[in-house]
């Protein structure tokens, strides 16, 4: 939790996010996936000054166990004096203990958004899904919040001026905006509505720009000209000396002594690489998220 230091910015944990967003799937299954649809409303995990502290931050929780259908589970939340925002024991249930920070007694607009985060933790154990090392970790719980329809709650908790600045979770706030997009451009969803922080609609933005490149790049048909007139000179340099090195580019010409040269590309929507034959214009269809995707190879 940055509380009053500096703010990251950029797009530092991208490979993990990707990352983590094809280990959902994978895990999930996109029937499952199709699930998280509707986004955790602001009302369901609205708290006010006026409500006591324990019964909302039960109430809170609650939300959040139903939401990521977690119905056996049973949240007990305390507050305590520590350096990160919070922490939950993930023991094996279905009683689960969670500490928030004691910033967060008067801070209180921002308690879904840390018990978004350690829900997510628990739904993550019960799946059996989790990255080696505590970084890797906290960035998969960090995308599976968001991707799942209760990270703008993340996102909406950063705030930053000359003075002072807050932002919960690991990832970057733009890195939130990309997750954030990503899921609206497969939903058709605009968290936007929903921000009380003018910071986090710049991030959201910036976001959006990062997570419609991913579906700009060739060989897909909606590359721009420049990406088209690299990949030409990549395509024709594998022909004719086979596959090599391509840095900085996202496909990879992979040889296939059955057939033609195939080309190798993650999927836009879950990051899952594609292979299809390297012969003109070709739709393939991810077999993990189900994306339709026209190609011109």
């Amino acid at each position: 939790m940055a509380n009053g230091g500096p703010v990251q910015h950029g797009f530092p944990h991208l490979e993990t996010v990707r990352a983590s967003i094809t280990a959902l799937y994978r895990r999930l299954s996109w029937d499952t996936v199709r699930t998280f649809e509707t986004s955790v409303a602001p009302a369901d995990v609205a708290f006010c000054d006026t409500d006591e502290l324990y019964l909302g931050a039960q109430r809170v929780a609650h939300e959040l166990v139903r939401h990521y259908r977690l119905p056996d589970a049973r949240l007990i939340v305390s507050f305590r004096e520590m350096t990160h925002a919070a922490n939950v024991e993930l023991a094996a249930g279905p009683e689960y203990f969670v500490e928030l920070n004691d910033r967060f007694r008067t801070h209180r607009r921002d308690i879904g958004a840390a018990l978004a985060h350690e829900v997510m933790h628990v739904y993550l154990h019960r799946l059996g899904l989790s990255f080696p090392g505590t970084r890797d970790n906290e960035i998969l719980t960090d995308t599976a919040t968001t991707y799942l329809g209760a990270g703008w709650l993340l996102l909406d908790a950063y705030r930053e001026d000359a003075a002072s600045s807050q932002k919960l979770g690991y990832l970057t706030p733009e890195e939130f905006g990309y997750v954030l997009a990503k899921r609206a451009l497969v939903f058709a969803e605009d968290p936007s509505v929903w921000f009380t922080s003018a910071q986090a609609y710049t991030a959201y933005g910036k976001g959006m720009a990062e997570a419609r490149r991913d579906a700009e790049q060739p060989p897909l048909t909606a590359a721009g000209w420049a990406g088209r007139r690299r990949y030409a000179r990549d395509r024709r340099h594998a022909q004719d000396h086979g596959t090599g090195p391509h840095p900085g580019a996202p496909y990879a010409f992979v040889p296939d002594g059955r057939g033609p040269l195939r080309v190798s590309f993650p999927c836009p929507t879950c990051q899952q690489r594609i292979r299809v034959p390297v012969r003109g214009r070709v739709r393939a269809r991810c077999g993990l998220c189900r994306t339709v995707l026209e190609c011109d190879t």
